[in-house]
């Protein structure tokens, strides 16, 4: 079954909030990432960038599916 979440009177499918969260700490973990010098001789920086989301995005997604059944889950 599809998992919802809802906010205030509206459904949000659980793919999306784990994708925004996901993204959210992507956001906040780059400028970290940047300054160190692993980063720096990446060929691609935005690949792994998009690596990290994913990775995240899955984790956030598996890890919620452990968790319990609250009351703003339907």
């Amino acid at each position: 079954m599809i998992e919802e979440i809802h906010f205030g009177g509206i459904y949000v499918p659980a793919a999306l909030a784990t994708a925004v969260l996901s993204a959210l700490l992507v956001y906040v973990l780059r400028t970290p990432m940047q300054r160190l010098t692993f980063y720096r001789l990446l060929w691609q920086p935005a690949l792994f960038d998009l690596a990290v989301f994913v990775l995240l995005w899955w984790g956030l997604s598996a890890g919620a599916d452990l968790t319990p059944h609250f009351w703003f889950m339907s």
